[in-house]
């Protein structure tokens, strides 16, 4: 155990944020009923039923500081990487209304982590429907003083592995940007719209295809200083490896990448978000305990309200700990300081 890591706030790098004035901004544009009714449909009638009421219920601590700071405590959290709501991307959004609605939430998120600057640190939004325009408003939210900004598993049309993204790459490498990776909805449409599979299947499954269209086309390889924290524990590709290892190995179409696809999970960061002690587990055997970060998808239902709790089930040694537990994030931020007020 380091003293480094022993020694760090406890960070939550999973946190979300709504912000009036993005919805406010997209309402009434045809695109907004079209994307609503494709969500309707994707999560089935039931979901929708069971949404409305559960982010209402949440809404105090989506949007007041107060609110969160005082959830925080009684998490034993001390500092939380703020993100939108994945429900602001609005990829169906035209260039105008898109720069817009990226501004907004950028400048949104910006004021709301102002307010509590020693705890929240935010990151903004960029359209990834629009590849040139996203380094500038990548470059907006760094100006804010964002941390880097949150993206979805794809764009209508496009996968993260499309060379239009390159310059996207580029620049949040050589800035050091933070990319958080956060699907939202799922392409498997009505086959998950049962259930409430469109997440619990759905969500793992983007942020498996996602991540590897990074590994397989090679953007890894170009960008190898890219700091991307994908969330939900990566989904389930660190789980199941070994099947693109194995296709590496034997399938010429496969070698888009230049080494194994499991040598990639130790240049990525991936939240704690896993919902099972023995995941947790073997996230950590196969990406590396400096690669784990704590996360809580607070406050929504999909989340935990415990998720120190959850760290703690999965038995780890006391320095595999203390990294997740905030060690890690702390360098990645750097926020490393002396003491937690949790511990």
């Amino acid at each position: 155990m380091t003293a480094t890591a022993s020694s760090a706030p406890t960070i939550d790098v999973h946190a979300h944020l709504m912000l009036p004035e993005v919805e406010e901004a997209v309402a009434g544009h045809p695109g907004l009923a079209e994307a609503r009714a494709l969500d309707a449909r994707r999560n089935g009638p039931a979901a929708l039923t069971v949404n409305g009421p559960m982010v209402g219920a949440r809404v105090p601590r989506l949007t007041d500081v107060a609110e969160r700071l005082a959830a925080m405590d009684a998490q034993g959290v001390d500092v939380q990487l703020v993100s939108p709501s994945p429900s602001h991307y609005h990829y169906w959004a035209e260039p105008q209304l898109a720069e817009r609605v990226c501004r907004l939430a950028n400048e949104g998120t910006a004021a709301h982590c102002a307010k509590a600057p020693d705890r929240l640190h935010g990151l903004g939004l960029v359209p990834l429907q629009h590849p040139d325009l996203a380094v500038d408003l990548l470059d907006h939210a760094l100006d804010q003083g964002l941390r880097g900004v949150e993206i979805s598993s794809h764009a209508p049309g496009r996968e993260l592995s499309d060379p239009v993204y390159e310059p996207l790459w580029s620049c949040a490498e050589e800035t050091g940007a933070l990319l958080f990776l956060h699907p939202f909805g799922c392409t498997l449409d009505h086959r998950l719209d049962q259930w409430y599979l469109s997440n619990t299947v759905g969500q793992p499954t983007e942020n498996a295809v996602a991540l590897s269209h990074l590994i397989f086309s090679g953007v890894l390889d170009r960008h190898p200083d890219l700091k991307l924290i994908a969330a939900h524990g990566g989904g389930y590709l660190p789980t199941h490896i070994g099947r693109s290892d194995h296709a590496w190995r034997v399938r010429p179409d496969a070698r888009g990448c230049e080494r194994e696809p499991s040598s990639y999970l130790k240049q990525l960061y991936f939240d704690s978000l896993v919902h099972g002690p023995h995941v947790l587990r073997e996230l950590i055997r196969n990406a590396g305990a400096d690669r784990v970060l704590l996360g809580s998808d607070f406050p929504f239902d999909m989340g935990t309200d415990d998720p120190l709790g959850a760290l703690r089930a999965a038995d780890l040694p006391d320095h595999d700990v203390h990294a997740v537990r905030g060690g890690n994030a702390a360098a990645l931020l750097n926020l490393v300081r002396k003491g937690s007020p949790h511990e």
